[in-house]
């Protein structure tokens, strides 16, 4: 579970609940027909943009990846690639048979070598992997993009419409100031899902496909290395290009343990 994101998205809800109840109470700040333009008005701007399936995809991708916290760190890739090219020295590729890794794409990645399929087509099988694995994040990151972006505008509209039926009752002065305050409720609702639901997670799955993108590239390009033969210590000190200073110095220290 990635609990910074869950932490995260309920702070900012209490916050703002919070607020609300302690000033002037919840039950001002509630407006089932301007509510309704945001949310319907946002769905179905979100369902004419996109498909269905693309829908649907990314906000399971959504609670797949931006709750959980199921990235590899690269330092425990690199420790396991430097132990795949050992095997691969002494035993050749069949020893890496009972190799068990949690990573999917390094487990397919073996997978492919032990079947005995050349070099070349498993590059070209684990490219499409990569590929088909960055678009669905790129998918889902611009659902989640385009729902942020809509909903504010949508809130917009809501409050012209508040603000043409207050314009019509101008005859009651005293209405003028409960119809304004209902008529920008519309903006608040479309402000509040974008800003602190949907873009915020759409940042997050931008970086969680940046964080994939970056282990699946030192995944493909180890495994080509290792079926080269090239020597355990020398792709370890070429993959260190991928770790933090931190990580880095780990590394140096766990070598010369």
């Amino acid at each position: 579970m990635d609990l910074l994101t869950l932490l995260g998205l309920l702070v900012g809800i209490t916050t703002i609940v919070a607020a609300i109840a302690t000033s002037s109470g919840l039950a001002s700040f509630l407006n089932i027909p301007g509510f309704l333009i945001v949310v319907v008005g946002t769905l179905a701007v979100t369902l004419i943009k996109h498909r269905m399936t693309s829908v649907v995809s990314a906000f399971r991708m959504a609670f797949g990846e931006a709750f959980r916290d199921r990235t590899e760190e690269p330092l425990d890739l690199i420790l396991q690639i430097r132990d795949l090219a050992d095997i691969v020295r002494k035993k050749g590729i069949l020893g890496l048979e009972d190799y068990d890794t949690r990573y999917r794409f390094l487990a397919r990645s073996i997978e492919l070598a032990v079947d005995g399929h050349p070099p070349e087509f498993i590059e070209e099988a684990m490219t499409h992997e990569f590929q088909q694995t960055l678009e669905r994040y790129e998918n889902a990151e611009r659902v989640f993009r385009g729902i942020g972006d809509s909903a504010p505008a949508l809130g917009m509209i809501g409050t012209l419409v508040g603000l043409v039926q207050m314009l019509n009752q101008m005859d009651d002065p005293s209405g003028i100031g409960p119809a304004m305050a209902v008529a920008l409720l519309t903006t608040f609702y479309g402000v509040a899902i974008g800003q602190v639901i949907f873009l915020p997670l759409a940042d997050k799955l931008q970086l969680k496909m940046q964080d994939e993108q970056r282990n699946m590239t030192l995944v493909l390009t180890s495994m080509q290395n290792i079926l080269q033969g090239q020597n355990p210590r020398v792709m370890q000190d070429v993959l260190a290009a991928y770790l933090s200073p931190e990580a880095r110095q780990r590394l140096d220290q766990g070598r010369q343990a």
